[in-house]
């Protein structure tokens, strides 16, 4: 079978008896299974491979956190929201571990792509946009599930901490995970330089991350700011998942769940638009 030239001018074989025959078990209905978990499986092995730097990397860095702000500031903070102050944090450094990581999964794979001149191997297989999405989600997502998980179990160690509502722990960190993948491929394929997306990085992400409640409860905050930090959707990832992991929040969990799953599908969808027009990534 000969490749299109690009995904989404992609010949219609649906109908055609003689190439479902070809592809056997690979589709069903319209979809490339074979090619969608392919990519998924890419995208995992390429962190799995260097797991020192994408997984023990962050694990410490949150530890080094915890740590310091246990012992630096800790003992005289006294309690938020009725927890030890290094158990409220725990929540939110769990979270912003997890978004930073699935942001980096997805970005830099299109990016060093795009860099490298290699893209071309992404865009040739027979993939959909929808699929091309959901197979870069699939590695962001397994990227922050596992980090989450061991987090977590450090936590459980070293805190003592036990989640009190572990399904819709899980259910942040998989939404903040898609959430962060999809704006990873926005900027990816924004981005033609690696300064470009470090800037990206430095100047919206991190900013993003540190200014939604992870280190401190909004109702700290005065009128003006706390209403800003409500239009961050970051917030509502960390908010979930401190209600989660330690069952308190600033917000209702059922808000907070609707507006990181409507952000998700909004930034999925700009990034399936993106690779169907092709922008940046054709020429």
């Amino acid at each position: 079978m000969q490749s299109p030239d690009t995904p989404d001018h992609a010949p219609d074989h649906t109908n055609d008896s003689a190439f479902a025959s070809q592809m056997g078990d690979r589709r069903f209905g319209r979809f490339n299974w074979l090619g969608l978990i392919t990519l998924g499986q890419r995208e995992i092995m390429r962190f799995l491979a260097i797991w020192t730097q994408t997984l023990i990397a962050p694990l410490t860095t949150a530890a080094l956190f915890l740590m310091i702000f246990s012992v630096a500031i800790g003992p005289g903070r006294g309690e938020v929201m009725g927890l030890p102050f290094t158990h409220f944090i725990a929540p939110g450094i769990l979270m912003m571990t997890v978004i930073q990581n699935a942001f980096a999964n997805t970005s830099s794979s299109i990016v060093v792509a795009k860099v490298q001149g290699n893209i071309v191997d992404t865009l040739m297989p027979p993939l959909s946009p929808f699929e091309l999405v959901v197979g870069h989600l699939i590695g962001a997502v397994a990227r922050g599930v596992i980090v989450a998980l061991l987090l977590c179990l450090g936590l459980m160690l070293f805190l003592g901490i036990i989640p009190a509502h572990p399904a819709m722990a899980l259910t942040f960190v998989v939404l903040g995970a898609a959430l962060m993948g999809a704006v990873g491929m926005v900027a990816g394929i924004y981005a033609n330089k690696f300064d470009q997306m470090a800037a990206i990085t430095n100047f919206i992400v991190t900013p993003l991350a540190f200014l939604s409640g992870t280190f401190y409860s909004v109702e700290a905050l005065p009128p003006v700011i706390a209403k800003l930090t409500h239009f961050n959707p970051i917030f509502y990832l960390i908010d979930g998942v401190r209600y989660g992991v330690v069952g308190v929040s600033d917000s209702a969990p059922i808000l907070a769940l609707t507006v990181a799953a409507g952000s998700t599908l909004v930034v999925s969808a700009l990034a399936w638009l993106l690779f169907r027009t092709g922008y940046r990534l054709k020429s």
